[in-house]
């Protein structure tokens, strides 16, 4: 079986390389890390059975799409939350749980046939998340694409659509709940997105690492204030 694995995050990244080692000899993987590198000539010369894309936010080509079996791990459970910020939103929305969906790159965005789907927990940081995410892709998921030959069926159920969210959308407002405060903070904590954040005068304050009072009447974080430009 030969594979590559495409993704940018360093979560990612780590486990593909620690699963390159696990498989060498048996499997040939290619893991892909930069948004040049997933190139119709690379991918013809490798020739893979499979392009997994964990966490990968470029644009890929049809000629590519429809030539090789590319796989995409969307954390919804589809149809339910096709679109952007799927973490994001399932917070702002109130779920606790969700699943990661492993789909076949279609021309409808996140419409593809499914493989598989796997729960997973959406208690902590988004940072916590995410590599809970990435363990279970490369543990629980991607060996099975290694290792047998996963059939994709067509996704059921009425569509719901996400918006993608801004920055904007992070900002913490006097009328929220100590509970939304702290799914706000939490959500936008993580490498490579902007924290939540508030205007305070002539400073923007940016917040991470919440955590939730023992007894609930309280959330702690850490703050920055920055001069606004």
């Amino acid at each position: 079986m030969k594979i590559i694995i495409a993704t940018i995050k360093s979560w990612n990244i780590e486990r593909a390389m620690r699963l390159k080692e696990q498989y060498e000899g048996i499997h040939e993987i290619l893991v892909m890390t930069q948004k040049e590198e997933l190139n119709l000539e690379a991918v013809k010369a490798f020739a893979p059975d499979y392009i997994l894309l964990p966490h990968w936010s470029y644009f890929i080509s049809e000629e590519i799409t429809q030539n090789w079996n590319c796989v995409v791990f969307h954390m919804t459970d589809l149809p339910y939350g096709r679109g952007g910020s799927p973490l994001q939103n399932l917070i702002v929305r109130g779920h606790k749980e969700t699943k990661i969906s492993a789909i076949a790159v279609t021309k409808k965005l996140d419409g593809g046939p499914v493989y598989m789907k796997h729960p997973l927990s959406l208690e902590g940081s988004a940072q916590e998340i995410f590599i809970r995410c990435s363990d279970i892709i490369f543990t629980e998921m991607i060996p099975k694409f290694l290792t047998g030959n996963p059939q994709a069926v067509e996704q059921t159920g009425e569509p719901v659509i996400f918006k993608r969210r801004t920055r904007e959308d992070g900002e913490l407002k006097p009328d929220m709940s100590l509970e939304q405060i702290y799914d706000y903070i939490r959500m936008l904590d993580a490498e490579g997105y902007p924290r939540a954040f508030m205007d305070f005068g002539k400073y923007e304050l940016s917040f991470e690492q919440a955590h939730v009072s023992e007894d609930g009447t309280s959330v702690e974080a850490r703050v920055v204030f920055k001069e606004k430009m």
